[in-house]
Order: C-alpha cells, then structure tokens, then sequence
C-alpha cells in the first residue's frame, strides 16, 4: 500500500486532487466515513466525483444543526463546536459505528478509517476568518490499532466558497497522505499543501498519534510547520505536546521571554522569576489568567546555519524539565511577536529582556522594509498595554552595572529612548543576584564541549545532571544514571 515519491517534487509532479481521490476509491481495502461540520461535505465530495467510491465510502454526513450534532456527539463542556474535543469525539464516535457494523469476519481485509472536520468559516461582516479542527483515525494494517492526525487551520482567503473549496482539497491530501505517506510525517507535513496557496491556509497544530507514530516526536513536527512557512508559531506545554496558542493565550495576560536558551542558564531562570513578580503586581494582572512562554526564533536556531534538529531538542527538553511552556516563532523583530500575542489577547503583556536585547531594539537597521522605519515598528510595538521588563548588566570591561538609566542607544535614538522609558514602558528588575552577571550561554555551551569543569553551578538546579545524562550539547561524558524522558534516547 505504500507509495515512493522519488526525490523533492516540482509543480508538474504534484497529483491532482481527483488522482488522490481516486487511488484511495481504488484501495478495495481502504472503507470509512466522513463527518463534515461548517463548510459543506467538501472533502468527501472530492471521492465522490473522482469515481469508484462505492467500496470507499460507508457513509457521508453533515449534522449542521447544533441540537442534531449533540443528540449524535453529545454536548461540549463549554458549548462550542469548533474545538479540539469535538473533533476527537466525531472521529471516536464514527469509528465505532463501522466496528459495530462492518463485521470482520465477512470483510477480514478492510482497513477502516473515519474523517472528520468541524469549522467555522468567514463570517458575513468579514471580522473574523475563520477556522477549524481537521482529522483522521485510520488503520493501516486490518489487525492494528488506531493512528489519530489531528490538525487546527485558519483560513487566510476572504471568501466562503473560497474556503469550503480550501478545506476540500486539504482533506483530499490528509486522507490521502495518512495512507501513503504515514512512515515520512515529514514529507506528509509538505504534500497537506499540494494543490493549495500558504496564502490561503495556514495549519499552526498538529500532532500525530498512535503505534504507526510511535516514534515522532511532535516537537518537532511543530518546528516543521514554521521551517516550512505552514505558520509563524507554534508552541507545547511543559508536558511536550503540542497545543493550540490561540487556545493557551485567549484573553490571558501574557510574559514572554526571548532566548537562545542553549542551554538555559541560571540567569534566564533569575530573569523570568523577577520579572513574574513585578508583572503579577500590575493593576489588570492576575496571577490565575498569566500565562509565560519561552520563545525561540528560528533565525536563533538557524544561527549556526542549517537548523540542528537535535539541538532544538536539547533545548525544549531542559525547558520543559523546569515546568516551562515553548514556543517557536518565525518572528525577528519584537513588535512581531506583540502582534501576534495581540490576535488572542487584549489584556496586558510584559516583554524580558536583557540590556543587549533592549538596545538591538533601537537600531534602525532592523526596521528598514517598513515605509514608516522604526516609528512604525515602535507604533506596532509600545501602542499596545505592554511593559518590557530589563534585567541589568555588568559592562566586562568597566564593571559598571547597565541598567535603563544609563544604556546607551544611537544619539538619534536618544530622545526616542527617553519617550518610551519615562512613560513606563520600561520598566528595571532591581532585585538582582550580580553573582551570576557573568553567567552566558556561549560560555557555558564552550565548557561543555570542551569537557571543562565547572559550568555545573551556572544552569538551574538538576539541569547540569540532564544535560550530562543524555549527552546534550555535545556532552560526551560517562551518563551518571539511566533516566527516562519523553521520547529521549542517549547519544
């Protein structure tokens, strides 16, 4: 049942919507049913007009109606339709109907599956886009169990037709690449594309589950989606599983923190704590409707060229040992990242950063591809109810300790600067541990691979034994002890 693509596919390489179609009405073996809810029986219309979908689809439906759609589904804890849950529910839901139904014993070689999608498409005063919660439950073996592709989309098209066509052919190509693209989740992340624009689909979460996906990780399936241009970002909790940002930053206060984090240090761990303190005290912040992320840029992963997948899992792991959720973003510049914050949430945002940090932002060569140079970029950046929290620090030549008060940015910044520092946009964590100033990613990473002694005591508690465990950062020590992490084999 497997099928080979040779090499990387060009335009004219790429099978049409109807060709998919109909290999899979072809599979005699292939049978299951679709559940669409929102924008039309999209996706199964495709199989049927590709021909031969009679030994294909068991059945095809569309419960519009919301009370029709709970006396099948049931109702959602929080009313709503267009939800993960939902999705998970019509996929378990239909699935059992074949089992029930289909008998084994009269069709020992059918491999059964169940597509669904619920979605909510533009709405008439073309406010909000729209978007959705896409599928699959599938076997690839009569006798195996159950894999689950689950996906969250936004549309970006300005039409509902135009979107109901979108969601048929990104079924058409799930459907399609579950069967015959399962053992390369890679290449099966690239093809959800085939015949389709990323100007009118952008995919932000998917995660892949069930014994043919064992082994994939989805991290970094994630970093897949924003190296491939499929989103901007995309994030996972502390547990490592992949989770809606729409969902985690809805309505929520939001602290972000910047880095390269490899590997995290003493000193992110100090910036993050004291800047949570100072930001849960602010008028409008509550500790119960906070949420911190870690960001990593993709242009921080692609500084030593090539991004090394290994090493961005050396990184999420130690972050998510510390309790920490992560996102990976395709956003150079800050004011980036506040606009995208500023799609969820209205409520207040704190941005940490160090000195370096704060000073790069006032460099006008950043901002030179917006017609309106930095002002726009401060516009889109300091309009919003945002502080940027400073951690200081200790000139190497000098000794003095730099702060807010006394950086320095370009002379023609200088007056620019002081608009922004003393309307309170930024703001200094005067409770600081100058003991470990000195304390740098770049020189700890430098020990590590060196086999020098003593880097130990500048990462946080229990880092230092994760990192010497499973050989992270070129560690390539004896492991202390056999530990388990999730998805993690030594070097």
């Amino acid at each position: 049942m497997e099928i080979t693509l040779k090499g990387d596919k060009k335009f004219d390489d790429v099978p049409s919507l109807k060709t998919k179609a109909l290999r899979i009405n072809l599979n005699e073996n292939i049978y299951g049913s679709f559940a669409e809810i929102g924008a039309g029986q999209e996706t199964c219309r495709h199989f049927f007009r590709a021909g031969g979908a009679s030994g294909t689809i068991a059945k095809a439906m569309s419960a519009y109606d919301k009370d029709f759609s709970d006396a099948v589904y049931g109702i959602e804890d929080d009313k709503r339709y267009v939800t993960e849950s939902r999705l998970r529910k019509m996929l378990a839901y239909e699935m059992e109907l074949i089992e029930q139904r289909i008998k084994r014993d009269k069709h020992p070689n059918k491999i059964f599956f169940s597509y669904a999608n619920t979605v909510a498409t533009i709405d008439f005063a073309k406010k909000f886009k729209g978007h959705g919660w896409v599928g699959i439950k599938y076997q690839i073996d009569p006798k195996g169990g159950y894999n689950d592709i689950i996906l969250h989309i936004r549309f970006k098209e300005t039409d509902t037709r135009l979107q109901q066509e979108t969601l048929g052919a990104l079924g058409t190509n799930l459907i399609y690449g579950a069967f015959y693209k399962y053992n390369e989740p890679k290449k099966l992340l690239r093809y959800l594309y085939d015949n389709l624009d990323k100007d009118q689909l952008e995919i932000d979460t998917i995660n892949f589950s069930g014994p043919i996906f064992k082994d994939v990780d989805n991290r970094l399936m994630s970093l897949q989606l924003v190296k491939n241009g499929m989103t901007d970002a995309v994030m996972f909790g502390p547990d490592g599983n992949n989770v809606l940002p729409a969902r985690v930053f809805y309505k929520k206060n939001i602290l972000a923190l910047r880095g390269s984090f490899r590997p995290v240090t003493r000193v992110n761990m100090a910036m993050y704590k004291k800047s949570y303190e100072m930001f849960v005290k602010q008028n409008k912040v509550n500790a119960d409707n906070t949420e911190v992320v870690f960001e990593i840029t993709l242009s921080n992963l692609r500084a030593e060229g090539e991004i090394d997948e290994q090493d961005f899992m050396d990184r999420a792991d130690l972050l998510c040992s510390l309790g920490q959720s992560v996102m990976i973003s395709n956003f150079q510049e800050y004011y980036k990242v506040v606009e995208y914050f500023s799609r969820y949430t209205k409520a207040r945002m704190g941005l940490v950063m160090g000195v370096n940090n704060l000073i790069e932002i006032f460099d006008e060569k950043y901002y030179r591809h917006l017609s309106g140079g930095i002002l726009e970029a401060f516009g889109k950046l300091f309009f919003k109810d945002i502080k940027v929290y400073l951690y200081p620090m200790m000139d190497p030549e000098t000794g003095e300790l730099i702060t807010s008060e006394n950086l320095k940015v370009h002379p023609r910044m200088k007056e620019l600067y002081k608009f922004f520092k003393y309307n309170g946009k930024v703001v200094d964590i005067k409770d600081y541990d100058t003991s470990i100033m000195n304390v740098f990613s770049r020189d700890i990473l430098n020990k590590i691979e060196s086999g020098e002694r003593g880097w130990e005591d500048m990462v946080p508690e229990g880092t230092a034994d994760l990192i010497k465990d499973y050989r992270l950062f070129g560690y390539s020590r004896k492991p202390l002890k056999p530990l388990t992490l999730k998805k993690r084999t030594k070097k």
